[in-house]
């Protein structure tokens, strides 16, 4: 298994759709996405990304707070807030906006919930949708993206058959017709997928960071090992040997981009994947604990404590 895709199923992510709307000009909004709006879909997810995608006609949106920028989204793009910032979205944002709460119309029969807004002008169609996540601030890739993400999905690899796979369930949402709320789920969670890989291939040469370190052949294959193994008794020079650097070599050229040492980075990642067994499983804390590479249960128990402030019975307890 590749880092990205073995960080990406530790983050459990779970995609859905809450929202279809229809704006006419001029119009603007300020908007977030509430665990109300995504029950029963998400479940006990402990953040939530939003998504908006362009079914016809095109939209602003800006950070409410924080940023400066305007991201002009057009028909057949997607934008992201990965940290799901309040933020405003409309054909002029110098309007005063309304709370998106405020026109938002209820589903009938736990169907979506809608919007029809504006001031009778040209028309934008929108589906807003989410993910759902666990531990997005330890999650090393959740946690480096930016507040924003745009993604043509008419260009790139696959672009034709995800552009059209979105058109098609999101007139389907519109038309009110079964399935299509399942479709767009599991579409989330692809185009998140997609944009967090155009990302960090767009990432300058001296960007730092997790998604950074995928871009370096030693690192990216460290990391690969790292999580292919996890419960492996890793050392820096047995990793060297595994990537084709010598031991100080690899200790460098990982803590410059990552910030910190492997085994450093074993260690954190060995308590996320623990703790996401013990959230979404049923395994014995002692199996879990063997699973990371813990050949007691005290000797887990510390370091788990150590990360998580307290002992992972009661963790789990809470969290479970």
């Amino acid at each position: 298994m590749d880092a990205l895709s073995d960080v990406l199923r530790v983050a459990h992510l779970t995609g859905g759709v809450f929202l279809h709307a229809e704006f006419t000009a001029p119009w603007c909004l300020a908007g977030k996405v509430g665990p109300e709006h995504c029950r029963p879909s998400l479940g006990a997810a402990v953040h939530l990304i939003c998504y908006h995608y362009v079914v016809e006609g095109e939209l602003r949106v800006r950070l409410f707070e924080g940023g400066d920028d305007v991201f002009v989204v057009r028909r057949g793009e997607v934008i992201m807030l990965p940290h799901n910032d309040l933020h405003l979205l409309g054909g002029d944002l110098t309007l005063e906006p309304t709370l998106a709460s405020e026109v938002m119309q209820q589903p009938d029969n736990g169907g979506l919930f809608a919007i029809n807004h504006g001031g009778g002008g040209d028309r934008t169609r929108i589906v807003c949708g989410f993910l759902g996540c666990d531990s997005a601030d330890s999650n090393p890739v959740i946690a480096a993206l930016p507040s924003v993400l745009k993604l043509d999905i008419q260009e790139g690899a696959g672009a034709e058959w995800i552009r059209s796979t979105f058109q098609y369930a999101a007139d389907e949402v519109a038309a009110g017709r079964p399935g299509s709320e399942t479709v767009l789920a599991k579409l989330s969670e692809l185009l998140f997928v997609e944009s967090v890989r155009r990302y960090a291939e767009s990432l300058p040469s001296d960007r730092t960071g997790w998604l950074a370190g995928l871009r370096d052949p030693y690192v990216a294959k460290a990391l690969a090992f790292l999580h292919r193994d996890i419960g492996r008794n890793w050392s820096v020079d047995a990793l060297g040997r595994e990537v084709g650097l010598s031991r100080s070599a690899l200790a460098e050229r990982f803590t410059k981009l990552l910030g910190m040492a492997p085994m450093h980075y074993l260690g954190h990642w060995r308590m996320q994947v623990a703790a996401q067994k013990m959230r979404n499983t049923s395994t014995s804390l002692a199996q879990i604990a063997e699973t990371v590479g813990y050949e007691s249960d005290a000797a887990f128990s510390r370091a788990f404590k150590k990360t998580f402030g307290t002992a992972p019975a009661t963790w789990r307890r809470i969290n479970g």
